[in-house]
């Protein structure tokens, strides 16, 4: 028997705030101001009154130019505990970091880290909560884990009956959907569900696809069917003046290493690198639009990667790399990404690198399924279409069944007016 799902989905109503800024769509004039869920207060707050509330949220969770968390502890929100994923609450751990739990100073609420020992609540840090609440600025990319942070908390809200609440914020790379469907024996934390690499949806309407496609794991079978205790009830709070033809650039770095609008643009082409021998940048004040080799051409672009504060750890530091620069205004990134992954890059890369059975990385086991790369591209067959040299064109064409059975499944969770 399949569990009840009670899916609420809150009218927008306007709120004015004054840090977003005007955006405009591919095809028409400016539109008005976008509105993340979280600035539609007249359309949660009466939620949360008299409840126990837990939040997860980081650096991204703002009203205007204010903390959600700040913003509703002033309004007398009773506000328990916040949940913080990979980067921290505030947003300045390095990726993959492990992160422990602390009190935050300047509110005084304990926070407990959702990328540390666990990857979501456990009964304890729920026993005193009525409420879930998750507000996260996402990048639309498969590989980038908020989507997997929120796919585990709503396994808690499930198990636990909690009400849950997303705020939704709009997606900066939504306006397309494309790379290879992720094949679920690859499945890992940067990659939880077969959806392409940028699968076109908000926070909000994948937790919708989540729930419908019965992705949710049951992770608790001898708890009684939640039907029975009267449904799990998601409510997303939409955001206003959104659709998926909007160009729309976050007003906060969602990660230390993913710093402005280009690099989101460039990030499900070039994170790829990340399973390779070469440099993606980290430890340059371009990462991600900087990535490159030592053993590379020395004609290529030049430059040399160091520990910084968002990348303490990673590939060739202090040592001269050589490939390419990507970096320009975000008219000219757009320019050259066409608005859909490119693997020109990598597959140059690749043909100009030297020792070929050394590009990929492979961990210490040696099992090429267990590589990171593979786990990136949520499957094997890139890897094996690389080394075989098949055109940027072949290698795409393998892509369109898994597309458009996708884009079938992904048309039933849209609450916005879509590109196509």
């Amino acid at each position: 028997m399949k569990s009840s799902i009670i899916f609420v989905l809150a009218c927008f109503l306007t709120f004015p705030v004054n840090a977003q800024k005007t955006i405009h769509r591919l095809d028409q004039a400016p539109l008005s101001v976008i509105q993340p869920g979280a600035t539609q207060l007249k359309n949660y707050l009466d939620l949360l009154m008299g409840k126990r509330v837990g939040v997860f949220a980081n650096q991204t969770s703002l009203i205007g130019e204010t903390h959600l968390v700040d913003s509703l502890q002033k309004l007398g929100v009773d506000i328990r505990v916040i949940f913080g994923p990979e980067h921290g609450f505030r947003g300045d751990a390095d990726a993959g970091e492990k992160v422990g739990n602390y009190i935050d100073k300047r509110t005084g609420i304990p926070v407990i880290s959702l990328y540390g020992t666990k990857r979501r609540p456990d009964e304890k840090d729920l026993s005193e909560i009525d409420v879930m609440i998750f507000d996260i600025q996402d990048v639309g990319v498969r590989f980038y884990t908020f989507i997997s942070s929120l796919e585990a908390y709503m396994q808690s809200a499930i198990e636990f009956n909690k009400p849950l609440i997303i705020l939704d914020r709009p997606n900066p790379n939504g306006f397309y959907v494309d790379g290879p469907v992720l094949d679920i024996s690859y499945r890992s934390f940067i990659g939880m569900q077969p959806i392409p690499i940028v699968y076109g949806l908000t926070i909000g309407e994948y937790a919708g696809m989540l729930l419908g496609e019965g992705w949710i794991q049951k992770t608790a079978p001898e708890k009684k069917e939640i039907a029975e205790k009267g449904g799990f009830a998601l409510t997303v709070i939409k955001c206003a003046n959104y659709t998926h033809r909007s160009l729309y650039v976050p007003p906060v770095k969602p990660s230390p290493n993913i710093p402005d609008i280009q690099t989101m643009y460039l990030y499900p082409s070039t994170c790829l690198f990340e399973g390779t021998a070469l440099s993606e940048g980290r430890g340059t004040d371009k990462p991600f639009m900087l990535f490159g080799h030592p053993s590379l051409p020395a004609s290529l672009v030049a430059f040399t990667p160091q520990p910084n504060a968002g990348a303490k750890n990673s590939k060739h530091y202090g040592k001269i790399c050589y490939g390419w620069d990507l970096s320009g205004t975000p008219e000219e990134v757009m320019a050259i990404t066409k608005g859909q992954i490119q693997l020109k890059w990598l597959l140059e890369a690749y043909r100009l690198f030297p020792e070929k059975d050394s590009f990929f990385l492979l961990p210490k086991s040696g099992d090429i399924k267990a590589s990171f790369f593979n786990k990136l591209a949520g499957n094997n067959d890139l890897w094996q279409q690389v080394r075989s040299e098949l055109s940027e064109e072949a290698i795409k064409k393998s892509w369109e069944p898994g597309l458009t059975q996708y884009k079938q499944i992904r048309k039933k969770y849209l609450l916005y007016e879509d590109f196509e």
